[in-house]
């Protein structure tokens, strides 16, 4: 039965991996028409001083014409500098919002509230979420126009990379996260299940005005992206895109502690039993389930020495745990190599066996906390 399920689990990231090679990259060409889209920028922000100028000067030199974008901050009642640092930027097109003057300091999910108020206030067809301690490269937003002008899609999804040091924990995250985007991409290429990042998002406002926004998830912590997502493709089955290309990576920071990743992916994994498509559930439940089965496995090896016959050979418990680790790991490797090398981050598959262990103890801890626990997010507490 396990080796059954290693064997299924192999088939999807073979599916992976074909959805993700399969998927065009989009190259940015020249126009004989000058563009005519106005574009918001959403920036939702809490306590955010240290990274937001990284962000706003990246803004300040995308080549698409200031007078066709704005930018809106969004102050989530901020205890340091952000505010200021808004408003002493200089720029016309960047603006700052206060969500105090939207909302009380009573909600479960901020950041979608933060969103709301922004694309109430926006004069953008287009609507593009970035977070605080992001950068982006020049042709970002020119990009991202000329594919939507090409193919009118309704949401377009979009890849974020994490960047890191030599240090473990933010080797791990990289890792992580690159095969998660794969994932992202393979999965809206093949229509299979939706996934996105609010880091990078776009979607038309019309979009977001006829599925009431948020409304129906607006007491769900997160989800401001992929529970999004759903109600669009629902509005709008064929209206989900992927844009893969390398002018359109989002680099984010990594979290430097422990605690701080596991909140993180405590966060994420809280809407996993949120999702209607119930094709998504069950793979991410499967998913789930597989990652607990090489938790125990070892554990039960350390009470029975016992042997059973597998295709000729005698195998152990503890010799069915190694081979099924090994088994998840070369098909992870087999996915995650083109994905890598649209990241240029091949270099890092080298420590990809060593992450291993750890990889599947986090998936278990953050999947059982996500649904059982609490976590703690920008100062708050959140259920």
């Amino acid at each position: 039965m396990v080796f059954f399920l290693a064997i299924v689990y192999a088939i999807q990231m073979v599916y992976y991996r074909a959805g993700w090679t399969t998927l065009a990259t989009f190259k940015l060409t020249s126009s004989t028409h000058p563009p005519s889209i106005f574009i918001t920028v959403l920036v939702p922000a809490r306590n955010e001083e240290e990274n937001l100028p990284l962000l706003l000067n990246a803004l300040e030199k995308q080549e698409y014409p200031m007078d066709l974008f704005e930018v809106l901050v969004i102050d989530d009642f901020s205890t340091d500098a952000t505010a200021g640092l808004v408003r002493s930027f200089g720029k016309e097109n960047i603006k700052l919002l206060s969500l105090a003057e939207y909302t009380g300091n009573n909600l479960n999910s901020y950041k979608k509230k933060a969103i709301e108020f922004g694309v109430n206030k926006s004069m953008g067809e287009l609507i593009i979420t970035t977070d605080a301690d992001c950068y982006m490269s020049k042709t970002w937003l020119s990009t991202i126009v000329r594919f939507y002008e090409s193919t009118k899609p309704e949401l377009i999804v979009m890849p974020v990379s994490i960047d890191c040091s030599n240090r473990f924990i933010e080797i791990f995250q990289a890792l992580d996260f690159m095969g998660l985007q794969g994932i992202t991409g393979a999965a809206v290429n093949k229509k299979f299940l939706s996934m996105c990042n609010g880091a990078n998002l776009a979607y038309t406002k019309k979009a977001f005005t006829a599925v009431n926004g948020f409304e129906g998830i607006d007491d769900i912590a997160s989800g401001d992206d992929m529970l999004l997502m759903t109600k669009i493709r629902n509005k709008y089955p064929e209206g989900i895109s992927y844009l893969k290309s390398p002018d359109v990576i989002v680099h984010t920071k990594p979290m430097y502690t422990l605690s701080g990743f596991l909140n993180q992916r405590i966060r994420w994994a809280s809407k996993a039993d949120k999702y209607n498509d119930k094709k998504m559930f069950t793979v991410l439940l499967f998913v789930y389930l597989y990652n607990l089965m090489l938790v125990i496995l070892p554990v039960i090896a350390i009470f029975n020495n016992s042997r059973y016959a597998l295709l000729g050979q005698s195998l152990t418990v503890l010799h069915s745990w190694l081979i099924l680790l090994a088994l998840k790991t070369v098909a992870e490797l087999y996915f995650l190599y083109p994905v890598a090398h649209f990241f240029k981050k091949q270099h890092l598959l080298w420590l990809f066996p060593l992450a291993q262990p750890f990889h599947i103890l986090y998936i278990v801890l953050a999947g059982w906390l996500g649904k059982f626990g609490s976590y703690q997010w920008k100062g708050r507490k959140v259920r």
